[in-house]
């Protein structure tokens, strides 16, 4: 059973509406999931964020939730998001309990159909890098931190994009992962007033990890 404080996520995430820069398209697009896992830790309620190597191909350095591509040998995107979350934490889904999933979310510069799957921590175990090559560091954010409007703000890209952006846990969070927190937030009706007219240019060096 998941906590009071997760229930109205639970009841608003599956008949969330994706925005329209991230819906999927008719046909096409890698199947994929991420595993959105909450958890109560030393500081309360928190959520789990990895932060990828910088020596990776794709979206290096950057920090995002556990997940991947949907394997041939995945009944689905639960599976899918558990067993990613296993092989680049160490986390052990026996201790997970699922309690939603929210609709198709489409990444258009690498192709994934992600869809989000949300989970609770009930039985939280160790967790850190399982291959360094791959994962830099596995944190556990606390939501009072995400929702502190001294830790928000918004990003611009040098292509011009602009979104939502969390300074947490010694990291710039941004792009799709930062997206998907700041509808959570909304969603669980944890969002507190912050400053968006606050926008800084993406640093130089988030962009040139992600874009090699």
């Amino acid at each position: 059973m998941i906590p009071g404080w997760l229930q109205p996520l639970a009841e608003a995430a599956p008949g969330a509406i994706s925005p329209s820069t991230y819906r999927p398209p008719a046909e096409g697009g890698r199947p994929s999931a991420v595993l959105v896992l909450f958890g109560e830790g030393p500081r309360g309620p928190d959520v789990l964020l990895i932060e990828r190597s910088a020596d990776l191909r794709d979206h290096a350095g950057q920090p995002a939730f556990p997940g991947g591509g949907v394997d041939p040998g995945d009944p689905g995107p639960v599976a899918a998001a558990l067993r990613e979350a296993a092989e680049e934490t160490g986390l052990d889904p026996g201790g997970v309990e699922i309690f939603a999933t929210m609709p198709e979310l489409y990444i258009s510069r690498s192709g994934f159909v992600v869809t989000p799957v949300l989970a609770w921590w009930r039985e939280p175990c160790e967790v850190a890098p399982v291959d360094p090559g791959e994962i830099a560091a596995v944190a556990r954010v606390p939501v009072d931190d995400l929702t502190d409007p001294a830790n928000r703000l918004r990003v611009r890209h040098p292509r011009g994009f602009l979104g939502p952006a969390f300074r947490v846990s010694n990291m710039l969070v941004w792009g799709f992962t930062a997206g998907l927190l700041d509808r959570l937030l909304r969603l669980g009706g944890w969002e507190r007033p912050w400053d968006a007219s606050r926008v800084e240019n993406l640093p130089p060096e988030s962009y040139d990890l992600a874009t090699r």
